[in-house]
Formats: structure tokens, sequence, C-alpha cells
């Protein structure tokens, strides 16, 4: 199991293999619920960090997003009806 940190959790280590593919630890795996299979986006994490996100969290996110800027939009229209 990870060692907590600020609500995160530290696996260990992973290594780039010479084809570039990075093997998640198991318990990071199973923490987490990735699968085989599972799409995960690539996203710079800084000058020296990546970070990797689960495709169905970032579908949500994204909906997220675009419900505050309609909810932003019609309390704009509202606003400027007065």
């Amino acid at each position: 199991m990870g060692a907590p940190m600020h609500g995160k959790k530290l696996y260990g280590t992973a290594t780039i293999g010479s084809k570039g593919q990075i093997v998640i630890p198991a318990d990071a795996r199973e923490d987490l619920g990735l699968k085989a299979g599972d799409r995960l986006y690539v996203l710079s994490g800084g000058p020296s960090g990546v970070v990797f996100l689960k495709e169905e969290m970032l579908e949500s996110m994204v909906a997220q997003m675009s419900a505050q800027v309609e909810g932003f939009k019609a309390y704009k229209n509202s606003s400027s009806e007065k």
C-alpha cells in the first residue's frame, strides 16, 4: 500500500522501458481501479512531472466545466436583462 502524503499516495517507482512503456505498480492499479485496456490521458505536470488521467475522469471534468460555463452564461444573460 502506498504511503499517504496530503491525501495522495506514493506507490513507489516506475521505470520507462526502451519502448517508452511504463508499468504502473499493482497497488496503484488496484487502489485506482485501473485495468488492462483503460485509456489514460498523459498531461504535463510541470517542468519535470507527468499526470495520467483516466478517460472517464477527464470526461467528467469536461462535463462539470461545461455545466459551470452554461451557468455563468445564464447568469450573465439574466443580469443583462434587468
